[in-house]
C-alpha cells in the first residue's frame, strides 16, 4: 500500500461525515493519536498555511522563489539540529537472533537465464580504466571500458556482462572509490537488513573479479553443487563450506561497513579521501515510509579487522521540521532528504521532495510541477543554498562531473525524461537528452528516483554512462566555448556522437526457494454446524466464574473453571482443544431472534444480564436478561441513538441501581445523519424486576448527560469504582479515567504508550480522589494492557498515570508480566479485581491474581519476554464452543419450508425445492483456463443446494419439478468475481448494523473478498455476521493485521526470532481457524524476518501476501524467496514463499530480467492499478471521467456524502498516468505465464472500482477473457481455493454472476462488465440492480439512514 488507513487495527472508524469522507477519500494520509495532536498544534498556523498554499501555487511565478528560499539561510551556528532530541533507542524492541538468510532458508532450485536488457540498472564507472558496473536482479555485473571505448572487436556486437557478486544476497548500489581500488555497494547479506559493504577491486577489473574462475574447474562445480544440495536440505554450514560459498559468491574478501538492524542504509557516494562514504539512511516514522538522513561512514584499510557497533556511524544532514513542530516530533516526519554525494571535501549536494511540506507524505503527485530539488550544504558553515529548484518538472539524482564543475541531474520536460547538465560556474543549464526513462521522484524511492548514473573518466572524450528503457547507453559531451559540459550531438570525422546503446549481454542465475502446495476448502465452511471463532467485548462477573460476549453478532455467555486444557501445551490453531473440554456457551435470553445483539454486562449480586440490541432503523434498545429463568425485559426510557457499553451499579439499599453507558456519534456503517447530538457518558437509574414481575418492561429514568473528555469513538470500557454508585472507570485504548458521576471530575489513573486497551482493577485498586489529593500517590491495584498485540500485567507499584506503559524491554514498567502466550484483545478485569481475562480466537483465558507471585522471580529475570514461560502455566484456558448454521444449509432449510407451505406441495417438488436452473446461457465456465475449452453456447447450469451440480446443454436439468428456473436469454454466466486486494472501513464499527459495504461489493459481482490489512479478530467477528445470516455479504478472507516494520507503537513486530514468527502467525489464524490462510508482511525491514515468517507459515499452513510499499529490492527479495514451477504445473495449486506481490512494482516498465524472474518464480501480481505507484492513480481517472455522485446503482447501495466526495476535475495528461506501463509489464507477464489478480484496494465506489480495476488490467494488452480468467479462476488458484470456487464446475459452491443479454463479454467493452443482472453467492440469487433477493425468498435487507436523501 500506500499504507492503508483502512489498516484499522490501530485507526479507529471515523465517526462524522468529514471523518468518514477523509477516510475514503484521504487514503494514504496516516496518523497515530500523537500525530493527531501534532495536527493539533499545527492548526495554530492554518492562516500562514494557506497564505503559503496561495503563493507557492496559485501564484505559479513566484514558486521558484519559494522553493529556493526553504531551507536557505539554515547554517549550523544559528539553528539547532532537529534531530538533536532524537534518540532512536525504541525500535527495533528486541535483538535479532542469529540468522544468515544464505543458509537459515532453503533456496533448493536454480534459475538460470540470459539477458539483452535490465530493469532499474543503477551503475557507475571506474575512475580509471572506464569499465562499468551495474546492478540487475540483485546481483552485481561488470563490463570492460572498450564497450564502449571503440576497441577494436566490440564496435558492433554485444559485450558480456561478467558476474561480480552473486548469491542470496540481494546487492546494489554500487560505487568505485575515488581511485578505483575498492567498491562499495549495499547488500542485504547475513541478517538481511540493507547494509553497506565495501571489497577490494582488482586492478585488471571485470576479468580479473569473474567469480566464475572460482567453478571453472569440475572439482570446483562439483564441490558448489554438493554444498548446495545440502544446504537446500537444512544442512549446517561448517566454516570450510562457508568460505567455499562466500568465494564462489564473490564476497570473500567483503567488509560490513555499516551495522543497522532497523533502519537501513543505501547510496553510499565515496569522500574524495577515500577513508569515508556519505550514505542516505532511511527512518521509519509510524508510517512505514522511510525518510532519509546524510549519514557519514568511516572506511576501513583494505583487509582490516574492524568490529562495527549497532547504529554507527555520524548524522550529517537531518530531516527538517515542519511549521510548528517541535524536535519530539522528529520520528513522525515522513519526509527527508536522499542521494547524497560530496561537492569537494566539506560540501554535500543532494535532493529532497519539497512539495510534502507538512510532514506527511502525499501520493499522486503532479510531476510536471515538480517534486524535487537539489541543494548544496557547506559543512562547516552549515550554509545550504537550492542548486536547481524543483519547478517544473523536478530535479533529481543529482551526480558530479570528476572536475566538479558539472551537475548532471534528471527531470521531466513534458512527455518526455531529460538528462540535464547544469555548470555550477556559470549557472547555465543544457538539455543533454530526452531518452531517459520516466523518473519515479512521482513517489517514495528507496531506490533512487532514477538510476545511478556516473561520467566517464577521459577529460578529452567526456560523456555520461546512464541506464534508460532497458538498456546501458553512452552519451557523448564536448565543451563548448564557455567551456560547459553540452551535448555533442554533431557528426564529426564521420564518428557520430549521438547517444548510442552499449550493446551486452548477461548470463542471471538465481537461487530460488522452495515449492509448496496449500488448499482451502471453502466447501466444508458449507457443511455442517460452523464454529464460531472470534469474539469481542468481553465481560467478567464479580469473581470471575462466568463471562459474557458478543460473537457473529449474538450474545453468550459461558461458565469458567472446569476446562481441561492444559496451557502450557496449548496450540491456539488445533480444535482438538473442543473435545469435551468446558460446557458450550449458551445465548443470552433475548426478545428479537433475528436482530444482533453486543455490549453484554453482568448485573454485580444478580442472575441478570443487561445487554444492546441492534436495529437498523431505530437503532440501540437495552434488554435486561434473568441467566436463571431464562425471562427478558425490554428496558424502555432509552433515545434513539447509539448505546455501547452500559453497565450497573452494585446493590443499595433503595434498590435504586445506576446505570452508566456511553452515546456515540455516526460511524461508517450507519452514517451521521441521524441522532448524533451530545455523545459521550450517561448516567440513568434502573430497577431490577422480580422474578414474579409480570411486566414485560423496565424504565430507565433520570437519564443525563455527564460532561467528559473521553473520546466515544475509541475503545470504551465502563466499570463502577469498587461497586458504588458514584464514581466510574473510563478505559480507553491508551488511558483510564476516574470519572465523578456527581460533577463529571476526571483523573487519569494510568495511561498506555500504543496501547490498543488498558484497564485498571475496579475493586479495591485505586485511592479515593480525597486521599490523591491529601498527597498518598501510590496507587493499591494493578493495570493490565494491550501493547504490541500481547496482554501484560502491570502490579499496582508500577502504574503511575503519569508515565505511559508500554511493552519495549528496557522501557517497560517495573516487574511487569507478560500473560499471553500467542496474543490477546478484550483484556478485562472481574468485577472483584481477582481475575484478568481476555480472548484469542475462541479460547477465553483467564488468570487468578493470586497465583502469579509463584513467577515473581521468573518475571523480574527475563527482560525480554516478561516471564510468560512461568506464567503460562497459571493460565485457564476455555475453548468457547459456539457454532451456526451456514447459509448453505439455510437456504435448502428456506426454499424447502417455502416448497411446504406453498399450495403444490408433493413429495418431488420438495426433493427439488433448493434446485435452480439456468438455462438459454452463454456458460464462461473458467475451468480449464483455455477459452475454446471453457465457453459453452446454450448452455444450462445445475444448482442443488448451492453447489453447481451439472454444467452441459439445454436438456441439462429437464424435469426437475418446481426448481426455481431463470431464462439467461443468452447471457453470459461467469464464475463469481473474487476482489483479491480489497478494504473496507466499517469492520471495526461497535454495532452490527447491516453493512452497505458488503451489499455494494455484491451488487457488482464480487462474492469473495480478500483483505489484505484487517484487523486480527474484529475481521473475523464481522465474517460470522455473514456468514451465521445477520447481514449479506459476500465470502469474506483476510490477513489479519499486517505484521508491520515501521515505528508504531501499536502495531510494530520485529520477528525476531523464530518463536515471534510462529506467535504473530497464530494469533491470526486462531481467530479465523481454516478460513484464516493468509498472512501480510509489510515493509518489515530485515529479509530474516520475513524468512522466518515463510518458516512458521509453512508449519501452520498460511500463505504470504507481501507489500514492499513502493521498495523495487524488496519486492524483488519477494519474488526470490518464492518458488520455480516447472511450465507443466502452471495450472496446479503451487504455492510459492511468497504467494503474490500487492501493488505493483514500482518501476512500471519491466524488461527480460525482471518479467523472467518474476513470471518463472509463480509469485502471482494484484497490481492494483487503482492506487498504482508513479503518478495519478487510476481511481482519479474514473472520477474525472464519470458523473459517480448522480450514478443511480451507486446513490442506493453508497452513502451519497462519500459519492458526492470523490468528484475529481483535475487534468491531467495520460502520460502521468504510470499505470498504463504497469498494465502492459502485467500484460506481457501473464503471456508469460504469470498469475495476475483483479483488486481494486477498497477504493470507491466500492464494486464499481472493481470494473474499473479490470478496464486497467485489459489496457495493457490482455484479452477478455484473461482478465476475467484473473477476477475468477486465477485469483482462487493462488489463494489455494479453486477446488471450491473460481469456476463453474460440478461440485464447487454456486457463486455466479449472470450478465444481460447482449453483452458480448468476450468482445464488447469491458467496462460494461459492471451492468450485471444476477449474483449469486452459494446458490442465493440477488436482483444486483436492487439487491432484493429473489431465492429462496423474496426480500431485502434494511440498511440503516445513513443518507440524508
Amino acid at each position: 500500500m500506500v499504507f492503508e488507513t483502512y489498516v484499522s487495527n490501530s485507526e479507529k472508524a471515523p465517526t462524522t461525515t468529514k471523518e468518514v469522507l477523509t477516510y475514503y477519500t484521504s487514503y494514504h494520509s496516516y496518523q497515530t493519536k500523537s500525530r493527531r495532536l501534532q495536527l493539533a498544534a499545527v492548526k495554530v498556523v492554518t492562516c500562514l498555511c494557506l497564505a503559503s498554499w496561495v503563493y507557492r501555487f496559485v501564484l505559479p511565478d513566484r514558486s521558484v522563489t519559494l522553493l529556493r528560499t526553504k531551507y536557505s539561510g539554515a547554517s549550523l551556528d544559528d539553528r539547532d539540529d532537529p534531530a538533536s532530541e532524537f534518540a532512536d533507542d525504541d525500535f527495533p524492541l528486541r535483538t535479532h537472533e542469529p540468522w544468515d538468510i544464505s543458509v537459515d532458508f532453503p533456496y533448493p532450485r536454480t534459475l538460470s537465464y540470459e539477458v539483452t536488457e535490465g530493469t532499474w540498472l543503477r551503475l557507475d564507472v571506474h575512475p580509471v580504466s572506464g569499465d562499468i558496473v551495474f546492478d540487475m536482479a540483485g546481483d552485481i555485473y561488470c563490463l570492460p571500458g572498450d564497450a564502449y571505448l571503440g576497441v577494436a572487436g566490440r564496435v558492433g556486437g554485444r559485450t558480456e556482462a561478467v558476474p561480480v557478486l552473486i548469491g542470496v544476497p540481494h546487492d546494489a548500489d554500487e560505487r568505485f572509490s575515488p581511485s578505483g581500488d575498492r567498491l562499495a555497494f549495499k547488500s542485504d547479506a547475513g541478517l538481511g537488513a540493507d547494509n553497506l559493504w565495501v571489497m577490494p577491486w582488482a586492478a585488471d577489473g571485470c576479468t580479473a573479479m569473474d567469480v566464475r574462475a572460482h567453478v571453472s574447474l569440475s572439482y570446483e562445480l562439483e564441490l558448489k553443487i554438493h554444498d548446495e544440495e545440502q544446504l537446500a536440505r537444512g544442512m549446517k554450514e561448517t566454516d570450510e563450506k562457508k568460505l567455499r560459498r562466500l568465494t564462489r559468491e564473490g564476497r570473500v574478501n567483503a567488509q560490513r561497513i555499516t551495522n543497522e538492524t532497523y533502519n537501513w542504509v543505501s547510496d553510499p557516494r565515496w569522500h574524495p579521501s577515500g577513508d569515508k562514504v556519505i550514505a542516505t539512511k532511511w527512518y521509519y516514522s509510524a508510517r512505514s515510509l522511510g525518510a532519509g538522513e546524510g549519514w557519514e561512514f568511516p572506511v576501513p584499510a583494505v583487509h582490516a579487522q574492524s568490529q562495527v557497533e549497532a547504529g554507527a556511524g555520524k548524522r550529517l544532514v537531518s530531516k527538517s521540521l515542519p511549521m510548528g513542530w517541535t524536535k519530539a516530533d522528529y520520528v513522525e516526519q515522513q519526509v527527508g532528504h536522499e542521494q547524497f554525494i560530496w561537492a569537494g571535501h566539506d560540501a554535500l549536494i543532494y535532493a529532497g521532495n519539497v512539495r510534502d511540506i507538512d510532514g506527511s507524505y502525499t501520493y499522486s503527485k503532479d510531476v510536471h510541477r515538480g517534486i524535487y530539488a537539489i541543494f548544496q550544504r557547506n559543512l562547516t558553515t552549515g550554509v545550504e543554498k537550492t542548486l536547481v529548484d524543483a519547478f517544473p518538472g523536478g530535479a533529481s539524482r543529482p551526480i558530479l562531473s570528476r572536475d566538479g564543475r558539472t551537475l548532471a541531474f534528471v527531470r521531466r520536460v513534458r512527455d518526455k525524461e531529460a538528462l540535464v547538465l547544469k555548470d555550477l560556474n556559470t549557472g547555465t543549464l543544457h538539455h543533454i537528452w530526452h531518452g531517459l526513462t520516466y523518473d519515479l521522484s512521482t513517489i517514495y524511492a528507496p531506490m533512487g528516483t532514477y538510476p545511478s548514473f556516473a561520467f566517464t573518466p577521459s577529460s578529452s572524450s567526456p560523456g555520461i554512462i546512464i541506464w534508460a528503457a532497458g538498456q546501458i547507453w553512452h552519451v557523448p559531451l564536448v565543451r563548448n566555448a564557455e567551456g560547459e559540459l553540452v551535448a555533442a550531438s554533431r557528426a564529426t570525422d564521420d564518428t557520430d556522437l549521438t547517444p548510442k546503446v552499449i550493446p551486452f549481454t548477461a548470463q542471471i542465475s538465481k537461487k530460488l526457494a522452495e515449492t509448496r502446495r496449500t488448499k482451502t476448502d471453502v466447501r466444508k465452511f458449507e457443511s455442517g454446524p460452523q464454529r464460531v471463532r472470534a469474539f469481542t467485548q468481553l465481560v467478567l462477573d464479580e469473581s470471575g466464574e462466568h463471562a459474557a460476549f458478543s460473537g457473529a453478532g449474538q450474545t453468550w455467555v459461558q461458565v469458567l473453571g472446569d476446562s481441561l486444557i492444559d496451557p502450557t501445551t496449548f496450540d491456539a490453531v488445533d480444535d482438538a482443544n473442543f473435545l469435551g473440554t468446558s460446557k458450550p456457551a449458551r445465548r443470552i435470553p433475548h426478545l428479537h431472534p433475528s436482530a444482533g445483539y453486543y455490549s453484554p454486562s453482568f448485573v454485580p449480586a444478580s442472575s441478570f444480564i443487561l445487554h444492546a440490541r441492534w436495529d437498523n432503523t431505530h437503532f440501540s434498545s437495552l434488554e435486561l436478561a434473568d441467566l436463571e429463568s431464562g425471562r427478558v425485559w425490554e428496558v424502555v426510557g432509552l433515545p434513539k441513538g447509539r448505546w455501547f457499553g452500559a453497565v450497573v451499579s452494585g446493590s443499595v439499599g433503595s434498590g435504586v441501581r445506576t446505570v452508566v453507558l456511553v452515546k456515540t456519534s455516526g460511524d461508517v456503517l450507519t452514517g451521521n445523519v441521524v441522532a448524533t447530538a451530545q455523545t459521550g457518558v450517561w448516567v440513568g437509574d434502573i430497577t431490577l424486576p422480580s422474578h414474579s414481575c409480570s411486566d414485560g418492561t423496565v424504565e430507565l429514568t433520570n437519564l443525563r448527560y455527564v460532561q467528559s473528555s473521553i473520546d466515544p469513538s475509541d475503545v470504551v470500557k465502563l466499570s463502577f469504582v469498587d461497586g458504588k454508585s458514584s464514581e466510574i472507570l473510563v478505559q480507553q485504548s491508551d488511558s483510564v479515567l476516574r470519572v465523578s458521576l456527581r460533577d463529571g471530575t476526571e483523573e487519569v489513573v494510568a495511561r498506555g504508550k500504543g496501547t490498543d486497551e488498558l484497564v485498571y482493577s475496579p475493586s479495591g485498586s485505586i485511592p479515593s480522589m480525597t486521599s490523591r489529593l491529601a498527597g498518598y500517590n501510590q496507587a493499591t491495584g494493578g493495570a493490565a494492557f494491550v501493547s504490541l498485540f500481547h496482554v501484560y500485567y502491570a502490579s499496582p507499584s508500577s502504574v503511575d498515570p503519569g508515565k505511559a506503559m508500554w511493552a519495549k524491554p528496557g522501557k517497560a514498567p517495573k516487574n511487569l508480566a507478560r500473560l499471553s502466550g500467542d496474543g490477546g484483545h478484550d483484556v478485562v478485569f472481574s468485577s472483584d479485581g481477582s481475575v484478568i481475562g481476555w480472548f484469542l480466537g475462541p479460547y477465553l483465558h483467564t488468570l487468578q491474581l493470586s497465583r502469579l507471585h509463584s513467577c515473581t522471580g521468573t518475571i523480574e529475570a527475563d527482560t525480554s519476554n516478561f516471564g510468560i514461560d512461568c506464567v503460562r502455566g497459571l493460565l485457564d484456558v476455555t475453548a468457547v464452543d459456539v457454532t451456526y448454521t451456514p447459509d448453505v444449509q439455510r437456504l435448502s432449510n428456506e426454499a424447502r419450508k417455502s416448497i411446504a407451505d406453498g399450495p403444490q406441495r408433493s413429495i418431488a417438488a420438495e426433493s427439488n425445492a433448493d434446485v435452480v436452473i439456468i438455462h438459454n446461457a452463454t456458460v464462461l465456465s473458467m475451468e480449464n483456463g483455455i477459452l475454446t475449452q471453457d465457453l459453452r453456447l446454450g448452455a444450462s447450469v445445475v444448482i442443488r443446494s448451492g453447489i453447481v451440480e451439472a454444467v452441459g446443454g439445454p436438456d441439462i436439468g429437464e424435469g426437475l419439478m418446481r426448481a426455481f428456473e431463470i431464462n439467461a436469454e443468452g447471457g453470459y454466466v461467469v464464475p463469481g468475481f473474487i476482489d483479491s486486494h480489497a478494504h473496507w472501513a466499517g469492520t471495526e464499527d461497535k454495532y452490527p448494523a447491516t453493512s452497505w459495504e458488503m451489499q455494494a461489493f455484491l451488487a457488482y459481482g464480487v462474492t469473495t473478498l480478500h483483505n489484505p490489512s484487517l484487523h486480527n479478530s474484529l475481521g473475523y467477528v464481522e465474517r460470522g455476521r455473514i456468514e451465521s445470516g445477520l447481514i449479506a455479504g459476500p465470502r469474506l478472507f483476510h490477513t489479519g493485521a499486517v505484521i508491520y516494520g515501521a515505528s508504531h507503537y501499536s502495531m510494530h513486530q520485529d520477528i525476531a526470532s523464530m518463536r515471534e514468527a510462529r506467535e504473530a502467525l497464530i494469533r491470526i489464524k486462531a481467530e479465523g481457524g481454516d478460513a484464516s490462510w493468509s498472512y501480510k508482511n509489510y515493509n518489515l525491514p530485515t529479509r530474516a524476518a520475513r524468512q522466518r515468517l515463510l518458516t512458521a507459515a509453512r508449519q501452520v499452513g498460511m500463505l504470504c501476501v507481501p507489500e514492499g510499499g513502493m521498495n523495487y529490492d524488496w519486492d524483488l527479495t519477494y519474488i526470490i524467496d518464492g518458488k520455480f514451477p516447472t511450465l507443466i504445473l502452471q495450472w496446479l495449486f503451487i504455492r510459492p514463499g511468497m504467494t503474490t506481490i500487492e501493488h505493483n512494482i514500482p518501476v512500471s516498465v519491466l524488461y527480460d530480467d525482471i518479467l523472467t524472474l518474476y513470471t518463472m518464480s509463480g509469485t502471482g501480481s494484484t497490481p492494483t492499478h487503482i492506487v498504482d505507484y508513479g503518478g495519478m492513480f487510476g481511481e482519479q481517472y474514473l472520477w474525472a471521467t464519470e458523473d459517480i455522485p448522480n450514478d443511480p446503482k451507486l446513490r442506493t447501495h453508497t452513502r451519497h456524502d462519500i459519492l458526492e466526495g470523490i468528484s475529481e476535475s483535475t487534468s491531467r495528461p495520460f502520460n502521468s498516468m504510470a499505470l498504463w506501463n504497469v498494465s502492459a509489464s502485467v500484460a506481457n507477464m501473464v503471456h508469460r505465464g504469470l498469475r495476475a489478480h483483479i483488486g481494486a484496494h477498497g477504493e470507491p465506489p466500492l464494486g464499481l472500482m472493481y470494473h474499473q480495476e479490470m478496464f486497467y488490467a485489459k489496457a495493457g494488452g490482455l484479452s477478455n477473457y484473461e482478465v476475467i480468467r484473473a477476477a475468477t479462476a486465477d485469483a482462487a488458484i493462488t489463494f489455494g481455493l479453486f477446488d471450491s470456487l473460481g469456476s463453474i464446475s460440478g461440485g464447487k459452491l454456486a457463486d455466479l454472476v449472470i450478465f444481460p443479454p447482449g453483452f458480448d463479454l468476450l468482445q464488447d467493452n469491458i467496462r460494461h462488465t459492471r451492468n450485471i443482472r444476477y449474483v449469486i453467492r452459494g446458490g442465493r440469487i440477488w436482483d444486483a440492480e436492487t439487491m432484493e433477493e429473489v431465492w429462496p425468498i423474496k426480500r431485502k435487507q434494511i440498511l440503516p439512514p445513513f443518507n440524508a436523501e
